[in-house]
C-alpha cells in the first residue's frame, strides 16, 4: 500500500505546523488523520528532508 504522504512532504508539513499552521488544516489538505500526523511527528519531528531520506534508505536496507 502506497503511503499518502512521503517523508519529504511530511517534514515540510512539520515546518508549516511550527510556523503556525493549524494541524487540522494540514491533515485535511493531506487527507490523513490526526493520529497519523502525530505518529509521524513522533518519528520525524525535528528532521530535515535530507535526514528523512537517509532514514527511509536505512529502513529499506534493514528490510532486506
Amino acid at each position: 500500500m502506497k503511503p499518502r504522504v512521503t517523508d519529504e512532504q511530511f517534514t515540510q508539513m512539520l515546518k508549516e505546523q511550527e510556523a503556525g499552521e493549524k494541524t487540522a488544516n494540514l491533515c485535511r489538505r493531506s487527507a490523513i488523520s490526526h493520529g497519523t500526523f502525530y505518529l509521524y511527528k513522533s518519528t520525524y519531528g525535528g528532521m530535515k528532508p535530507v535526514n528523512a531520506k537517509r532514514l527511509k534508505a536505512l529502513k529499506k536496507e534493514n528490510a532486506r
